[in-house]
Parts: structure tokens; C-alpha cells; sequence
């Protein structure tokens, strides 16, 4: 004797039960799908449409960062007519005066295990980089085909610069600039090229987790030299720093 099956019909009204085609149920679906959709525009909106943004708080952010950006000069009418790079000196002046080269300064500074061509010298030969804007490990070694893993950058772009007001500066000031350890960070070579002279409005970090530092730096810069910001430039900024409440610009040492 076959052994005793329950009849299939409590399937059926287990189905039955959950039919869509109740007044109830599908009051629920459209509850569901109505929930998804606002979801979904609430986190895609802001990015598509910067109006959106404004209107969803995606540019609100607090902290002293915040706070200088927004009493930075804004200029849409920016241009690089007249660039020279080399108008800026990198490397070439010693505005410190300690008689070492500023991209050994900062590799001395931003570098660990650092070995010098000799005792006494600024020369760094080796060290380890813990990149920021790539969250990679990087060991430097000096040398014809090696140097160039390891970059200097110009936080603030030295073209993003003259756009920004020092196409009306003297030779001195610009030296200082394109100088100043306070706007230059050891970095990987190939992230540094990828940025170029782009402004924060077209090029960030990789490594996320570095970005409101990033952001807040190039704040701190273009505060101490009075330069000015593009609509999108600011925008960016704001929308970088609204994801850590209270970031600070970081101090000039």
C-alpha cells in the first residue's frame, strides 16, 4: 500500500493566499515599488543633476574646511592664456633655505625607512611610501628607470593656479608657490600624471578614504594664497567633504 501522501491542495492555497491579484496585495507591490523607486532617486538623483544635489543637501557639509571654502572668491571666467610652467620654478629656487632640493624635502617628510646618499646629505636614495591618493605601498628607489614611481605633486595644480590668480602674481610669489611644502605631496607617479592639472571638479583620489584630506588641502592652499574656485570646482568639494562632518583644513607646518 502506497504510503499516505496530504493532499497537494494545501499548496494551492498556500498560493492562494499570496495571490497578487487581491485588492490587498497588490496595494502592497505598489507600496514596495513606490519605496524602491524613491530609494533609488534619492541616491542617483544628486549625482545626475547638481539642482538635485542643492535640494537634497548633497552640498551641505560643516567643519572648518567647509567653512573657508565658502569664503573663497568664485570665478567661472578662468584662463590658462600665458602658462609657463617653468614660471613657477619648481625645483629650481631654494625658498627655504636649507640648501636642499624641494623634492628631496618631501620625500625626507613623506617617505619612511629613508637612506640618504651619505651622511648629512638631503639626497633620499630609498624609502617607502605609504601613497595617499592610491592607498598602495610604494618602495622608492632613486634611479634613472626607478625616480619616477614616486612624484611630487602640486596639490593644487600649478596650471589650476594661474587660472586661479597667479597669472597676477610677481616672480616671487609664484616661487614660493610652486615651492611651498604645504602644496606638495609625495605620491604615485602614474596617479599624479592621471591628475594632471585637474582641479578637484574633474579628477579625486582613487583612495576614497584619502579624499576629504585631499579636498581640505586644496582649501587650506587656495585660502593662504587667495585663489578662487569654479561653481563646479566649489561643488565638488562640497559633495567630497558632505561624507566627513567637521573636516578641518589641515595646519601649514
Amino acid at each position: 500500500m502506497p504510503p499516505h501522501r496530504r493532499p497537494y491542495r494545501s499548496s494551492a492555497h498556500f498560493s492562494r493566499r499570496f495571490n497578487a491579484s487581491g485588492p490587498l496585495e497588490r496595494v502592497l507591490i505598489l507600496i514596495v515599488i513606490a519605496a524602491v523607486i524613491g530609494i533609488t532617486v534619492g541616491l542617483l538623483l544628486p549625482r545626475i543633476n547638481p539642482d538635485a544635489a542643492k535640494l537634497t543637501g548633497g552640498y551641505t557639509a560643516t567643519g572648518s574646511a567647509a567653512d573657508t571654502l565658502n569664503k573663497l572668491t568664485v570665478d567661472d571666467n578662468q584662463s590658462s592664456h600665458g602658462y609657463d610652467r617653468d614660471s613657477f620654478a619648481f625645483r629650481s629656487v631654494d625658498t627655504d633655505g636649507n640648501g636642499c632640493d624641494a623634492r628631496d624635502d618631501v620625500l625626507a617628510r613623506d617617505l619612511t625607512n629613508v637612506k640618504y646618499k651619505y651622511a648629512g646629505s638631503c639626497v633620499v636614495v630609498s624609502g617607502t611610501l605609504d601613497d595617499p591618493y592610491t592607498g598602495q605601498i610604494i618602495n622608492f628607489v632613486r634611479g634613472r628607470t626607478t625616480s619616477a614611481k614616486v612624484q611630487i605633486d602640486h596639490v593644487v595644480a600649478l596650471e589650476n593656479a594661474w587660472q586661479s590668480g597667479a597669472n597676477k602674481w610677481p616672480a616671487t610669489k609664484r616661487h614660493e608657490f610652486g615651492n611651498d611644502p604645504y602644496n606638495l605631496l609625495a605620491v604615485d607617479g602614474p596617479a599624479n600624471q592621471e591628475k594632471g592639472s585637474a582641479s578637484a571638479a574633474y579628477w579625486l583620489p582613487t583612495n576614497s578614504e584619502y579624499r576629504c584630506d585631499y579636498v581640505a588641502r586644496q582649501i587650506g592652499v587656495k585660502d593662504k594664497y587667495q585663489l578662487t574656485v569654479t561653481s563646479q570646482e566649489k561643488d565638488a568639494m562640497l559633495a567630497v567633504l558632505h561624507t566627513c562632518p567637521g573636516q578641518a583644513v589641515p595646519a601649514d607646518q
